[in-house]
């Protein structure tokens, strides 16, 4: 089963639409190969130009915080020469504090913190100690311009967002200046507009710290933030998108650009459908994808084409041959119509080769059934004549009063009568190329059964004949060596007990492959005969034996004698007219594991 498969795919392949196919994907391959590159480009550009519009979209939505923080930082700039000149009078360093807030609304305070965490001058009255406040231990550590978060307030209780500037006199640090703007005005100030709808925007600054967001819940603020990264660690990520796993499990894409440069960073969470990296992601599938339905497309298209002009019309040229290989040959095969001029001159060669074949064909016929007729005509005169000897014969055993010169002449009369029998079935056979032994035999047996055997004597004839058909050569010599067996069978026979009836019994069969065997047995009363005889009959048996090329062994007892003949049957011709279907070996078939 296995092998028949292998053998069917093998043939499959060696198809013309196989090796068209194979030859179309390689001219189409590297069609498909410039395909991919050049969508894997565009892939690769679309998504950098993604990234790009990503930033700018981050950006855009933290526009109004930057335009704030950069606000606050140029504000406390500006404060640092009205200080230096009022620092001695904290009283009008104050009123300048305080106008500034009242003139402002961004602002919830701004004063100036000296070294040592003492605030004399401020837009809250009153003198100040901020040593404890996370602002001032910040500056301490690290002076220098600084916007950070402070829960506990600059000066009062509500969290804001501090701006801090240094203040130096020549290169002496005297303190800071800081200004102040609660979180709900940053958060306030997220622009949303075209491109940002659905961007999750916080901000945080170069510590790590978050200076707002859109929304109040710490929970939901650590969902938006990527699993495992910290927000430091995001600094090195500035300018940049990348695709991460949030804290809530979700896939998301984050963006990371700078508010403050140094100073202040936006962080901004999209889902893929709102970033449109699911754009990116289909056009980098169908970079695969389409190659391949473009292959296929044209494959079927090509194999159409290739079928419509040339396999439709070489496979129904194919059968034709196969139909006239098997001997339809009621009409010449017709031309093909509308096939191409090669297939069609190849139509037209088939048809006038087929058109010459059949009339040579239906020549050749004529000639043979002539033939026939006449070499059965042969055979018909010949068995006549024999007949006609035989009746001449019969004619002068009637007026012969002689007893043994009628026995001899009768046994002459049975061997012509033989011989006019096996001519009677060579010219009543339909084949004239072969005879039917057990037909023949058993018509001899018949006849001479009846010429010999009276009503009164009480002998039984047995025939077991098998079909056995023998070419004339050998269905000669054998028909006359069964008419010789049989009539000393018949001669010799006798009662093997008293009150049994003799018997004489013609076995003829098959012995195993290209062998026959011919036994004629009699039964015998008394002492055995002798085996050894010098009769004619017994001659004639010996010469039939040895022109069949066979043995003749004889047994005997006392009850019965056996004669044995075996001998080689020539092997026939197989015949084309349908008793025997000949064997058509098409022309394809001489290419090596063709099927048909």
């Amino acid at each position: 089963m296995v092998l028949r498969r292998w053998l069917d795919r093998s043939e499959f392949s060696k198809g013309l639409g196989f090796r068209l196919g194979g030859l179309l994907s390689v001219a189409i391959l590297p069609i498909g190969l410039i395909s991919v590159i050049q969508t894997l480009h565009l892939s690769r550009e679309y998504d950098r130009s993604s990234e790009i519009a990503l930033l700018g979209r981050t950006a855009t939505a933290a526009a109004g915080e930057r335009a704030l923080l950069q606000g606050a930082l140029g504000t406390a700039d500006a404060l640092g020469p009205a200080v230096l000149e009022t620092m001695n009078n904290p009283k009008a360093c104050s009123d300048i504090m305080r106008a500034l807030v009242q003139r402002t609304v961004n602002f919830s305070y701004a004063g100036f913190t000296r070294l040592d965490g003492v605030t004399e001058c401020s837009s809250v009255p009153g003198v100040h100690d901020m040593t404890r406040n996370s602002a001032f231990r910040q500056f301490s550590e690290n002076p220098g311009t600084l916007v950070t978060t402070s829960m506990d307030g600059l000066v009062t209780d509500r969290a804001v967002v501090a701006v801090i500037q240094p203040l130096y006199r020549g290169v002496d640090l005297l303190g800071y200046i800081g200004v102040a703007m609660t979180q709900d005005l940053l958060r306030s100030a997220h622009v949303s507009g075209l491109d940002t709808e659905g961007a999750r925007i916080l901000t945080f600054n170069n510590q790590g710290q978050i200076l707002s967001s859109d929304s109040d819940s710490a929970e939901d603020i650590d969902h938006l933030l990527p699993r495992g990264q910290s927000l430091p660690a995001l600094l090195a990520r500035s300018e940049t998108t990348f695709r991460d796993i949030s804290n809530s499990g979700e896939r998301r894409v984050f963006s990371v650009v700078p508010v403050v440069p140094g100073l202040v960073y936006a962080l901004g969470s999209w889902n893929r459908a709102e970033s449109g990296i699911t754009g990116i992601d289909l056009t980098r599938r169908t970079a695969l994808f389409l190659p391949l339905i473009l292959w296929a497309a044209s494959l079927a298209v090509a194999y159409f084409a290739v079928y419509r002009l040339v396999l439709r019309h070489i496979r129904e040229l194919r059968g034709q041959m196969r139909r006239f290989a098997i001997g339809d040959r009621s009409a010449p095969p017709p031309v093909l119509v509308d096939a191409p001029a090669e297939i069609g001159d190849m139509s037209q060669t088939f048809h006038n080769m087929a058109r010459i074949l059949i009339r040579d064909e239906e020549a050749m016929e004529a000639a043979v059934n002539e033939k026939t007729v006449l070499l059965k005509e042969v055979h018909h005169r010949v068995k006549n004549n024999l007949q006609l000897i035989a009746s001449i014969i019969n004619m002068q055993i009637r007026v012969i009063d002689h007893a043994d010169a009628k026995r001899v002449l009768r046994s002459v009369q049975d061997r012509v009568a033989s011989l006019a029998a096996i001519y009677r079935n060579l010219y009543q056979a339909e084949h004239l190329d072969s005879v039917h032994a057990d037909r023949l035999i058993g018509d001899i047996i018949s006849q001479m059964a009846a010429a010999s055997v009276g009503p009164g004597t009480g002998l039984r004839v047995e025939t077991r004949l098998e079909p056995l058909e023998l070419m004339p050569d050998q269905a000669v010599p054998l028909t006359l060596l069964a008419n010789e067996a049989f009539t000393n069978a018949l001669k010799y026979s006798g009662a093997p007990d008293a009150g049994a009836r003799p018997w004489v019994r013609v076995t003829l069969r098959g012995d195993g492959p290209g062998k026959a065997l011919l036994e004629v047995e009699n039964s015998v009363s008394g002492a055995a005969p002798e085996v050894e005889s010098t009769g004619l009959g017994s001659q004639l048996i010996e010469a039939f034996a040895t022109q069949l090329e066979g043995e003749a062994t004889q047994e005997s007892d006392e009850s019965r004698f056996l004669l044995r003949l075996r001998f080689t049957v020539d092997r026939i011709q197989a015949r084309s007219d349908g008793s025997e279907p000949a064997r058509v070996v098409l022309t394809s078939a001489a290419r090596p594991g063709a099927q048909h």
